[in-house]
């Protein structure tokens, strides 16, 4: 969905900058979730993609609460799912889902992904958002269903599916 009249920020005067920005960004995204209760278990994960290595991108190491997560404990991860910066370890789901999302999508910095009880509730029932709240309004015509799932994601032909579903919407 294209938006219009949406005040983007300047654009920061260094990569480095804004890499900062992206990281700090990246962090509180994580600790919103864990104040929301997104974040059940190790499953989810939220990326952004770095502003100079284009094909890499930061994550959330596998394992660590959300709640807890800091700009310091983010982890950058190559395309093909070697840490090049940080400590831990990578969650495979999310570099087998993530890297195929942000390699067919050049266009998207960020992809979110967890598995919160409303969400897994509203997954089990198999079908798109009906258009009849303001919240649900902003995803008509621009959301998928994937009912192709096979199980846990560990490997990046299931992530390849799941980003061609993605792409169209």
């Amino acid at each position: 969905m294209q938006q219009k009249n949406i005040r983007h920020p300047e654009a920061l005067p260094s990569i480095e900058e804004e890499r900062l920005h992206r990281k700090q960004r990246l962090a509180a995204a994580f600790r919103l979730w864990a104040k929301l209760g997104y974040d059940e278990g190790p499953a989810g994960h939220i990326t952004a993609r770095d502003p100079e290595l284009s094909d890499h991108f930061w994550v959330n190491p596998f394992g660590k609460h959300f709640s807890l997560i800091s700009v310091s404990d983010l982890l950058l991860v190559n395309h093909d799912g070697e840490v090049v910066e940080g400590n831990d370890v990578v969650n495979r789901a999310a570099f087998a889902i993530h890297s195929q999302i942000h390699a067919a999508r050049p266009d998207v910095n960020a992809a979110a992904h967890c598995h919160s009880m409303h969400g897994k509730a509203w997954s089990s029932l198999g079908r798109l958002l009906d258009p009849i709240t303001q919240d649900a309004c902003a995803f008509y015509d621009d959301h998928v269903l994937f009912d192709d799932y096979t199980g846990v994601v560990l490997d990046t032909s299931e992530g390849k599916r799941i980003a061609h579903a993605l792409a169209g919407s």
